[in-house]
């Protein structure tokens, strides 16, 4: 039975996730968080930076952790198969659709309100990753002790990385973690 819920979960993930992995990741939080608990916010967040580390999309990537969290390899494997299986028929369908019907006006207005869509599911899934990295309480309260301040000098740092020195993300993503691994040995316990 888990394997199918596993199956299903991530089938609707791979089903309703336009636009690619960011915008799939308010999915996969309803899913694994608030529809079948399968993990913590914490969790999903640790969950997030793995699937971030690691080659291949985000949502297949969560799909084969969380399958692996809950019932070993084989919950992997479904939960894996679950979230590739749509894009699989969706795109051969699409392809076909798309060749045979392109130069219809429908179609690309279709296509341009998607883009305000997706772009709003990234956003989501972005603030979804930041609030809790800075406030570990999960209230937005700025007293002291209730906001981390490390996070947001690498956020600040990679965003000034990233879009003004234009630096490839893997080593902004490097950079930090060496930058959180020397305060640690630097100044335990900041």
């Amino acid at each position: 039975m888990i394997y199918l819920k596993l199956f299903w979960a991530f089938f609707q993930i791979g089903a309703f996730s336009f636009g690619g992995g960011y915008a799939a990741m308010p999915l996969i939080k309803q899913q694994i968080i608030n529809t079948y608990h399968w993990l913590t916010i914490n969790d999903f967040t640790d969950l997030i930076t793995i699937s971030q580390m690691t080659p291949g999309p985000i949502a297949i990537n969560s799909a084969t952790f969380v399958g692996n969290q809950i019932a070993g390899i084989p919950g992997a494997f479904f939960a894996t198969l679950g979230c590739v299986l749509p894009s699989c028929l969706f795109v051969t369908f699409l392809s076909w659709a798309y060749n045979r019907y392109k130069n219809l006006s429908i179609l690309q207005d279709i296509l341009e309100s998607l883009r305000p869509a997706v772009v709003s599911m990234i956003a989501v899934a972005g603030i979804d990753i930041l609030l809790p990295a800075v406030f570990p309480s999960g209230s937005l309260s700025f007293l002291p002790g209730q906001v981390k301040l490390r996070p947001v000098l690498y956020f600040a740092a990679a965003v000034f990385l990233l879009q003004k020195k234009k630096k490839d993300p893997i080593l902004v993503m490097v950079l930090c973690g060496v930058a959180e691994v020397a305060v640690q040995l630097l100044m335990p316990g900041i």
